[in-house]
């Protein structure tokens, strides 16, 4: 038996203390809250009690030996006035909007419903309860054992200008992995194994970024077709690990924490992927899960005038409302509690324009980013906004405030559009030096800009070479869904071939998009499997698919090992050469003090670029001479790093290209050509010699100084 007492509002959610369990719950026009507990499975109701408590908005009581473990859901009661915005209906066991771990599946069953579904009329009420379909919540103990190596007592904190982001699905990176345990595979222990870690560390990134993992829920209409939603972006529990992960789902929460530690005795970051911007609650006629059915008037975006309706801005039926004060602290919670709990390192933000909506629309000083950016805590993280949605000025490039990074499309749309032999060269030249046309203001800096040309939405880098098409026919939906412009080229033959022209054409095209990629100014991130060919065989929409278009070909590993090879060397230069990563916009402008330009773009005659020349659509080739000489730093003085060319020819032939002088040096070492990914030597060519550039092909050279100099 437990003794009621009247517990705190103080903290939301399931509070263990060792003695008994503090429920706390915001409702701001519920009449009662009753928590119901289960048995250990979470099948059978042992108890329901009424929280005796209403404090500032929150129902609260406290459970003197309620113990850790123990299985509960809520049940709230209130006026069912879906033309009014509320939907409370008892007959609906709701998850905790702060529980940290959940136990079962959703069973998509009539009763889930807060009215009579087979009508299809959401204004009627049903008085089926749900509880046996819906999954439950578990009270959790907090405490972890953190000790072992340094790493394993907080985030690591990699700086910007060294972040090399690589993103990866949980379960589909290592479902198909070799030297992971079979009962391990597509879990977070399996993510945290060794052998996985170890080669991720190898690769030379340093953080890691996860799809969703969150938990979250399968739409009704892919289980009908018999898919699931595979990426994950349906959040139902901003709190709580996804158990589905979890080789023993009943202890997820403990096992992603030691996955977290894994990577970070290896020196890997971990950012999450988190979706805050609506819930798997769907719209007017989806299901009572959660949020809805605590109150739905507060957590949801409502259209003002007709609230039985909900503000689509997501285009998923709902939209999270950030303007409410305890939504926008249940959000500001969960994130600190990913931090300071489990200790990772920052997030994505998935349609983050969402997030900074106010009444009057977006605005990058919302409550939300003032929240985010005072907190010390949060203030502190990995800050990665997604700055689109689907609602009226929902593209926000370059529109975040500082402290936080962007997605930056119009890097992948430049560079694909680029070597499929479309966008200029001048425009590629922005995104090369870190797109200050979108990100030079307010401070910040070149970091800010998130580069990408693959991610998990679209094709995988080896598809963007080998389709024009979309082919997403697994998907059930007619081929219809998915982007139909991708800014892929073929080479010549759409999707596997034996001709050996085309196929070496793809490969070095593969490995020209990646030098662009690791080698511009910015923050580059890379899709897992890309650096060894992975393909979804022209599935750009993979959303749905948890097979083997989705999960990762580890036999790819050993085929294409070469190209794993040439992408570990970029990631190494990278690393080497600081210049290839600046802490300052490029600005191409001459510094009269100290008698340099940062960047200075070179002919294919070894001069520089004139007006002219950039007017020409024709002109294909082009040089980037980053002088190492340049302003490092606020502090006026000349910089002492190394003075490097990039050279880029996208033209269909040959570009004799002459090496330009410099001053107190006389030869160029070539550290990359995507024509020769075997060269490892360093072959040194003297200044104003010319140098026969191959057809779509991207070469780095380093320059040495005189023995006088």
């Amino acid at each position: 038996m437990y003794q009621l007492k009247p517990g705190t509002p103080d903290f939301r959610g399931a509070t263990w203390d060792g003695h008994g369990t503090n429920f706390a719950l915001f409702s701001a026009h519920a009449t009662k809250v009753e928590v119901c507990l289960y048995d250990e499975k979470g099948e059978k109701e042992l108890d329901r009690i009424e929280l005796p408590e209403y404090t500032n908005e929150i129902w609260h009581g406290y459970l003197e030996g309620c113990c850790c473990g123990t299985v509960y859901g809520f049940r709230v009661h209130g006026p069912y006035e879906p033309e009014n915005g509320h939907r409370f209906n008892p007959n609906k066991l709701l998850l905790d909007p702060y529980a940290t771990e959940h136990i079962g599946r959703l069973v998509w069953d009539p009763a889930i419903f807060g009215y009579v579904m087979e009508s299809m009329d959401d204004t009627t009420f049903d008085e089926r309860d749900s509880a046996p379909f819906v999954p439950k919540c578990i009270v959790t103990d907090q405490k972890f054992d953190w000790s072992g190596q340094p790493a394993r007592l907080g985030r690591l904190r990699v700086p910007w200008d060294d972040t090399i982001l690589y993103e990866l699905h949980v379960k589909g990176f290592t479902k198909l992995h070799p030297d992971v345990p079979e009962d391990l595979r597509g879990t977070y222990e399996g993510l945290g194994n060794r052998a996985v870690v170890d080669y991720i560390k190898s690769l030379g990134v340093t953080s890691v970024e996860l799809l969703p993992i969150h938990t979250f829920v399968d739409d009704s209409q892919l289980l009908d077709r018999g898919l699931v939603n595979y990426w994950g972006y349906n959040s139902i529990g901003f709190f709580a690990p996804d158990p589905r992960y979890a080789a023993r789902p009943n202890y997820a929460l403990n096992e992603f924490k030691d996955m977290v530690a894994d990577f970070h005795d290896a020196g890997l970051e971990v950012i999450l992927d988190v979706v805050y911007n609506h819930t798997a609650e769907g719209n007017e006629r989806g299901p009572t899960l959660s949020f809805k059915g605590i109150d739905n008037a507060s957590y949801y975006r409502l259209v003002p005038g007709n609230e039985r309706y909900y503000i689509n801005d997501t285009g998923t039926g709902n939209t999270v409302n950030l303007t409410h004060p305890r939504v926008l602290q249940m959000v500001a919670d969960s994130l600190r509690y990913w931090v300071e709990q489990t200790h990772v390192d920052g997030f994505r933000f998935d349609l983050g324009t969402i997030l900074a909506r106010e009444p009057n629309g977006f605005d990058n000083r919302s409550g939300f980013l003032k929240a985010v950016s005072q907190d010390p805590i949060l203030s502190m993280v990995k800050l990665i906004a997604e700055p689109w949605d689907v609602g009226l000025g929902g593209y926000q490039v370059g529109g975040f405030p500082p402290g936080w990074t962007e997605w930056n499309d119009t890097f992948r749309d430049t560079v694909r559009e680029f070597w499929k032999g479309g966008s200029s060269a001048q425009m590629l030249t922005k995104r090369l030096s870190g797109s200050g046309d979108l990100f030079n203001l307010m401070g910040r800096r070149p970091w800010a800009s998130i580069n990408f040309i693959t991610a998990h939405d679209g094709f995988t880098l080896r598809d963007l070479v080998s389709y024009n098409e979309k082919h997403n026919e697994a998907n059930g939906e007619n081929n219809e869904d998915g982007n139909t412009e991708n800014l892929s080229w073929n080479c010549g033959a759409e999707g596997p071939t034996d001709d050996p022209e085309i196929n070496n054409l793809r490969d070095r095209q593969t490995r020209n998009m990646l030098v662009t990629l690791l080698l511009s100014q910015g923050t580059p991130m890379m899709l897992a499997g890309d650096e060894f060919g992975r393909t979804q065989g022209g599935n750009n929409n993979a959303y749905c698919q948890d097979d083997e278009i989705s999960w990762v070909d580890w036999s790819l590993r050993e085929k294409n090992a070469e190209l794993v090879d040439f992408v570990c060397r970029i990631i190494r230069m990278r690393h080497r050469y600081p210049i290839l990563r600046r802490n300052l916009f490029l600005t191409g402008e001459y510094n009269e003090a100290l008698g340099v330009k940062d960047v200075t773009w070179i002919n294919a005659n070894g001069s520089e670029m004139e007006d002219s020349s950039w007017d020409d659509i024709t002109m294909r080739c082009f040089g980037m001479l980053l002088d190492g000489r340049a302003q490092q730093s606020g502090i006026r003085q000349r910089g002492k790093e190394a003075t490097m060319l990039l050279i880029v020819n996208d033209h269909h032939d040959v570009v004799k290209f002459t090496l330009p002088e410099c001053q107190g040096a006389c030869d160029w070492s070539l550290l990359i050509d995507t024509n020769h990914p075997e060269f490892k030597d360093e072959p040194k060519f003297k200044t104003k010699k010319e140098y026969a550039v191959t057809a779509r092909s991207v070469l780095l050279f380093v320059l040495h100084a005189d023995a006088a100099h």
